[in-house]
């Protein structure tokens, strides 16, 4: 049977080059600090704090590059912490979402959606694809290792041509059933594939 790699997608911020001006200065570049496991993919120097109504998180790290609309990726204990209900979605998918106040050291944006809580997915590449005979929404079973062990269903797959074999699930997925912390392998264990 087939392994990949499970990482822990900690809660984050993607940022429009608009909203980046407006909280960190006009015409603003993000700081690389460390490179992220997909192709391109980057966490920044810059951080920054989300606000709710009834509640604050601070520090939180922005994800390069820029993007065409700005999105906050949150655990369901971060959601329960600002007294918010994000829909569970995939990235992108944020019509309908939950907005609130994002905070820099330059200005303020107040976004009226945007945030949600992140659906665990994987992300494949085209010779995977291929191999595995799966298509983009396609839903498989993964089960992690150890005495903690569990098997995430209906796990989506996202399928580009830069992407590499890694499946992301967030910091309560992980801290649930992931031994090894915020990086271990598990086994597809798919017998028949689910077309989403």
């Amino acid at each position: 049977m087939e392994q990949i790699v499970i990482e822990v997608s900690a809660r984050h911020c993607h940022l429009s080059q608009k909203d980046l001006n407006t909280l960190f200065g006009v015409n603003y570049e993000l700081t690389f600090k460390k490179a992220m496991s997909q192709t391109g993919q980057f966490a920044a120097q810059e951080i920054v704090t989300l606000r709710t109504e009834t509640g604050e998180i601070n520090n939180l790290r922005i994800l390069g590059p820029v993007r065409e609309k700005t999105q906050i990726e949150l655990s369901m204990t971060d959601a329960r912490k600002l007294g918010i209900k994000p829909p569970l979605r995939l990235s992108g998918d944020l019509r309908g979402s939950v907005g609130g106040t994002v905070i820099g050291p330059k200005g303020t944006v107040r976004i009226k959606e945007g945030i949600i809580i992140a659906k665990r997915h994987i992300h494949c590449d085209l010779v995977m694809a291929k191999k595995m005979s799966l298509t983009e929404k396609s839903l498989i079973s993964v089960k992690t290792p150890g005495n903690r062990s569990v098997i995430f269903e209906d796990v989506e797959v996202r399928i580009n041509k830069n992407f590499k074999f890694f499946m992301h699930i967030d910091t309560d997925e992980g801290n649930a059933s992931l031994p090894d912390g915020v990086c271990s392998k598990g086994q597809i264990i798919i017998t028949t594939i689910k077309n989403g």
